[in-house]
């Protein structure tokens, strides 16, 4: 099992709000750190609205777009998954294996006010063609980069590790729902980065995956209590 990735936030207050109004989309940082900024050299880090330190489990789902499916049949690429993932009616599931995040007010100066990681690994998506299928798995989001991140497999022989593979877009982003133990935010939409779309060019032997191909939206649900 490969080592989770943790945030070393650990400042902690209340949890219910901690992913309430998350834009998915503000700046960029590495996948294994959150961004961390002063508002100025003189000023102090401000008081979160909330923070998990540690999130207790949930899951990554991602509804696939008609258009993602479509090309996939025209490309003659089979979808699955891998792990602990699922695939059903249309959706692919990731569990939450680890993960930490803090949400200051959006209304403040200090960005990006979502900071954290979500991590799920052991799962991931399969996408076969003949004898070659590429496995794509042990996603860690990053909602302070608005990106996704994930090592990717060729035949079971790893080809990159933590590489770029989504853009996480947040402008149909809904309000946070609370449901029992869980903190429920859906509407961020998942697209192909420019290195995935390389990469499956390259291995797939064609042109026709590009930047910014909507794959899904995403419903992230993280148990928090």
């Amino acid at each position: 099992m490969r080592k989770s990735l943790k945030t070393s936030i650990t400042l902690a207050t209340t949890g219910a709000l901690v992913l309430g109004g998350a834009a998915f989309g503000i700046s960029s940082a590495q996948a294994s750190t959150p961004a961390i900024h002063t508002v100025s050299s003189s000023s102090k880090i401000p008081a979160p609205v909330a923070s998990v330190p540690e999130v207790l489990g949930g899951s990554t789902a991602v509804k696939l777009d008609s258009g993602f499916t479509d090309a996939l049949t025209a490309l003659k690429l089979t979808p699955g998954v891998s792990g602990d993932a699922t695939l059903a009616d249309g959706s692919v599931s990731f569990p939450i294996t680890a993960g930490s995040v803090t949400y200051w007010s959006p209304d403040g100066n200090y960005k990006p006010y979502v900071q954290g990681l979500l991590n799920h690994d052991d799962s991931g998506l399969t996408l076969k063609a003949g004898d070659t299928t590429v496995t794509l798995e042990n996603f860690v989001v990053n909602p302070g980069s608005s990106k996704l991140y994930g090592d990717v497999l060729v035949n079971g022989k790893v080809a990159a590790s933590n590489a770029f593979l989504f853009e996480l877009w947040g402008g149909s982003l809904k309000p946070l729902q609370l449901e029992g133990d869980n903190a429920i935010l859906t509407g961020t939409t998942v697209h192909v980065s420019e290195d995935a779309a390389g990469l499956l060019n390259k291995t797939f032997g064609t042109d026709a995956v590009k930047r910014g191909l909507l794959v899904g939206t995403a419903t992230i649900t993280a148990q928090i209590k």
